[in-house]
């Protein structure tokens, strides 16, 4: 299944919640993502359809471990680009984490380990 930025973005969210606090609910996304309860439900269910998610009986959400390779790619794309934004062409801390949530979405993955290169190597 090709991914929409949309369901990266979930994906990517879920990543960070649980990291955060553990174990998350639909309503933790919601709050987090400023979403409606139906909006993530229907997303949601996406998720576990397509094998990324498991929802226990008390609607906890779990990665699976397909799901939490793809989250945590996403989410590697995001702080690599973000921090190459603000650290190495100065953009401002907000509008790099902006930008980066955009970027991480499109960029090739042959440049995307370029760029992870360039940003080892030039540290």
């Amino acid at each position: 299944m090709k991914m929409s930025e949309s369901l990266e973005n979930y994906l990517e969210t879920i990543l960070i919640l649980t990291n955060r606090k553990g174990v998350i609910h639909s309503i933790d996304i919601a709050n987090k993502l400023s979403f409606s309860k139906p909006s993530v439900s229907r997303a949601v269910h996406l998720l576990e359809d397509n094998g990324y998610i498991t929802i226990d009986s008390e609607g906890v959400i779990i990665l699976t471990d397909m799901g939490n390779k793809k989250a945590a790619d996403i989410y590697e794309r995001h702080v690599v680009l973000s921090e190459f934004l603000e650290n190495k062409l100065g953009v401002d801390p907000k509008n790099a984490t902006q930008d980066a949530c955009r970027m991480e979405h499109v960029i090739s993955e042959k440049s995307f380990e370029n760029l992870k290169a360039y940003m080892t190597n030039s540290k």
